[in-house]
């Protein structure tokens, strides 16, 4: 019998226009900026000529306009999964940099498990969502490819666990910049390895390859 490899790409969205520098999390009207635009349009020329059967995308808007282009170059359909969607988190909507508000007494009780995290959606948790995404895309492009827009720390987690590191980790250290993909290789329905590329390396801002507000 013959082996059925598959290809899933898991692509974060562009830059997104963020004058207040706030953590958006799932908050609605966060749009991507002209970089970010740019972004997704060099995304949709580097997969141009990939066997991209699927196109699903996070609800969220920033991951539906990255995914807009691409579709739009391929022919298909965006489809939504709520599953790829960015992990809550308690400290949404406040200015977590210089200045901002993540050390107020009233936050530090957010702050008293970092394993978990005590702050938003469990590791375990956001592993296991991102991993049904991840298999039913792989059932529906058997064969061929499917390109998943999310964010960086759903594509991080799920990364991690499938590479077998402990979840628990400094997000300055995520290796998943903007507009990059990680691409999970399968024989049949096992993750046989796993690939990075960053296609809009060149658009990244000074900051890209860190931790980035809203994520």
């Amino acid at each position: 019998m013959s082996i059925s490899t598959t290809r899933i790409h898991l692509l974060r969205h562009g830059e997104v226009l963020n004058p207040d520098g706030v953590l958006y999390g799932r908050l609605p009207g966060f749009h991507l900026s002209e970089r970010g635009v740019a972004m997704a349009n060099r995304i949709a020329e580097t997969v141009a000529d990939r066997d991209i059967v699927r196109i699903v995308s996070s609800p969220l808007e920033r991951a539906q306009e990255t995914a807009a282009p691409i579709a739009a170059k391929l022919g298909l359909d965006v489809r939504t999964d709520d599953r790829l969607t960015e992990a809550t988190n308690v400290f949404q909507g406040q200015r977590l940099g210089g200045g901002g508000s993540l050390l107020r007494v009233s936050n530090l009780k957010y702050l008293r498990n970092p394993f978990r995290p005590s702050w938003g959606e469990p590791y375990v948790e956001l592993v296991a969502r991102m991993r049904l995404a991840l298999a039913d895309a792989r059932a529906a492009a058997d064969g061929h490819e499917a390109l998943l827009v999310s964010h960086q720390l759903p594509i991080w987690i799920v990364r991690s666990a499938v590479e077998g590191r402990r979840l628990w980790h400094d997000p300055r250290k995520r290796v998943c910049s903007l507009a990059s993909l990680t691409t999970f290789t399968y024989e049949d329905d096992a993750i046989v390895s796993v690939g990075y590329s960053e296609p809009a390396a060149d658009l990244l801002p000074a900051s890209g390859r860190q931790v980035r507000a809203g994520a």
